[in-house]
C-alpha cells in the first residue's frame, strides 16, 4: 500500500519567448502523457496527488496561473487523481516584483542587513507583513484554491495527511521560503531567511513529516537553526530552486534518518545536459519489517534525441532508488497489527482507495469552521473551493456570498482572501454547500454565453 505522488518544480509558466513556446508547450503535454504511463504500470494504477515545490509561474501574473491551473487539471486527470488534490508552495518566480513598494524594499533591505531578529520584528508586524505579501496576490489567489493558502502571519502551514499503514501517516507541511526574495539573491552569500515562526514544525505520534519548500537549506541566512528542526522533525525535506536533482539521507542517530530530496525543473530556462527537464514519481509506503517510512522515487528525464521523457538513471542513484527511512514517531504508538495475508486482487486498480487521506485543522488555528470537518461530512468540499476561489473573479465570489446571506449587501468590511474563505466555510457548515456549486456552475455558465 503506497501513495503516490507527481513531483514536479520550476514549471515557469509564463517564460516561454520566441521560437521555445513550442517546445515547451509540447514537453508539458509529453510529462503529462509519461506520467500516465508509468503511474498505470505500477500496482494501484492511479495517484494519490501532486506536489509542487515552487516557480509555477515566471513572474506572478495571473494569466501564468490560469494557464498553470488549466495544465495541473489535465495532469491530476491523466494519473488519476483529483483536480483538487496538489499540494503546492511559492517560488521566487511566484512573486510578482512589480507590486513591491518603496517600503516594502526599504523592510527587505532591513532585513538583508540584520538577520533572523530582524525579519521577526517585520513579520510580527501586520502591516509590514502585508507589504511583503502583496506580491504573492496572485499566486494567493491560485493556491488558496488548492487548500494550500499561504498563511497569515508567515507560519508554517499543514492540513493534510495520508495514512500509509496502520496508524501511520505522512503529513505534508508547506514552508514559504521566497517571503524575501527580490531577484539577486545568491547561496554563497544567504540572504533569506525562513523564522522560527516557520521552522518549529509540528511533531505527533504516528505521523512523519515530508516538508516542502523551495530553497535548499543552504540558501537561508538561519539555515543551522532551520536545519536542526528539519534533521529532527521531518523524515522527508523536498526542495526546488536549483534545477539539479539530487537525494541524500542522513542518519540523525539509530532509528531515524532524513531524505533530502532537491528537484530539477520540469521547464527550466533552457535545456542540455546538465540542466534538462526532470520530474519524479514518489511512492512513500510502510516497511512493515522495520517499522519505518518506505520512499520509492522513480526519476525521469528528457531525452533530447527521443524526444520524450525516460527514466533517469544518472541523477537520483538509479533507475527506481529505494529508500528506507528511521521512522521514531512511527514506533511511538506500538507495534502495529501483522499485515493481512494479499488476497487475489488485492494491489490492483482499487487498492489506493484502501488509503485513508485526511484534511487536518491547521495547526494552532481556532477557526468557526476549519477543513477537516468539512471534508468528512460534506461532498464535494474540496471541488468546490478549488472552483470557487481558482475559477471565479472576484466579483462573482462576492455575489455568491451576498446572494446566500453570508455577507449582508450593506456590510462595509474590508474584502480580503482569509475573510472569503471563513465565509466560504461557515456556509459548508451551514448546509449551503449545494446551492453555492449551483451558483458556482451558473455563473461560469453566463461568462462562456457572454464570451460565445
Amino acid at each position: 500500500m503506497a501513495a503516490i505522488f507527481v513531483h514536479v518544480s520550476d514549471i515557469h509558466f509564463g517564460q516561454e519567448r520566441d521560437h521555445v513556446v513550442h517546445i515547451h508547450d509540447d514537453v508539458k503535454k509529453e510529462l503529462v502523457s509519461d506520467a500516465a504511463d508509468v503511474i498505470a504500470d505500477l500496482p494501484s494504477e492511479a495517484a494519490r496527488g501532486i506536489l509542487v515545490t515552487g516557480d509555477i509561474a515566471y513572474s506572478g501574473k495571473a494569466e501564468q496561473y490560469e494557464a498553470a491551473g488549466k495544465w495541473l487539471d489535465t495532469l491530476a486527470k491523466g494519473i488519476g487523481c483529483p483536480i483538487h488534490r496538489v499540494q503546492m508552495i511559492p517560488g521566487n518566480h511566484d512573486l510578482d516584483r512589480d507590486k513591491l513598494s518603496i517600503g516594502g524594499s526599504k523592510l527587505l533591505d532591513f532585513i538583508r542587513a540584520g538577520g533572523p531578529a530582524e525579519y521577526e520584528k517585520v513579520i510580527s508586524n501586520e502591516h509590514d507583513r502585508a507589504a511583503l505579501f502583496s506580491r504573492f496576490e496572485e499566486y494567493g489567489r491560485f493556491c488558496i484554491g488548492y487548500n494550500c493558502g499561504l498563511d497569515e502571519e508567515a507560519k508554517y502551514a499543514t492540513n493534510l495527511r495520508i495514512e500509509v499503514g496502520p496508524n501511520r501517516w505522512i503529513r505534508f507541511v508547506r514552508l514559504n521560503s521566497s517571503l524575501l526574495c527580490h531577484g539577486e539573491e545568491r547561496d554563497d552569500q544567504p540572504e533569506l531567511v525562513m523564522g522560527e515562526r516557520q521552522f518549529v514544525i509540528p511533531r505527533h505520534a504516528g505521523e512523519e513529516n515530508v516538508v516542502l519548500a523551495h530553497h535548499p537549506l543552504n540558501w537561508y541566512k538561519d539555515a543551522a537553526d532551520v536545519r536542526q528542526y528539519v534533521r529532527s522533525r521531518a523524515r522527508v525535506f523536498i526542495s526546488g530552486h536549483e534545477h539539479d536533482p539530487k537525494v541524500n539521507v542522513d542518519r540523525i542517530e539509530e532509528g531515524c534518518d532524513v531524505m533530502m530530496l532537491a528537484a530539477g525543473a520540469a521547464v527550466p530556462f533552457r535545456s542540455n545536459e546538465i540542466y534538462t527537464f526532470t520530474y519524479n514519481i514518489i511512492e512513500f509506503g510502510w516497511d512493515d519489517r522495520t517499522d519505518s517510512l518506505a520512499v520509492t522515487i522513480h526519476p525521469r528525464a528528457w531525452n533530447p534525441a527521443k524526444t520524450c521523457f525516460e527514466a533517469d538513471d544518472k541523477r537520483l542513484g538509479g533507475k527506481d532508488p529505494q529508500f528506507t527511512l528511521g521512522s521514531p514517531n512511527f514506533k511511538k504508538v506500538g507495534r502495529a497489527p501483522a499485515a493481512p495475508a494479499k488476497e487475489a486482487g488485492v494491489g490492483g486498480k482499487n487498492a489506493v482507495d484502501e488509503l485513508i487521506v485526511e484534511l487536518v485543522p491547521a495547526e494552532g488555528v481556532d477557526s468557526v469552521g476549519d477543513a477537516a470537518s468539512m471534508s468528512r461530512d460534506v461532498e464535494g468540499y474540496e471541488l468546490a473551493l478549488l472552483r470557487f476561489f481558482r475559477d471565479l473573479y472576484e466579483s462573482e465570489r462576492l455575489k455568491i456570498l451576498v446572494e446566500l446571506n453570508a455577507l449582508p449587501s450593506e456590510s462595509n468590511e474590508r474584502m480580503n482572501q482569509g475573510l472569503e474563505r471563513r465565509l466560504f466555510d461557515w456556509l459548508a457548515q451551514e448546509g449551503r454547500l449545494p446551492d453555492m456549486i449551483t451558483l458556482i456552475d451558473r455563473l461560469i455558465g453566463e461568462r462562456k454565453d457572454r464570451d460565445a
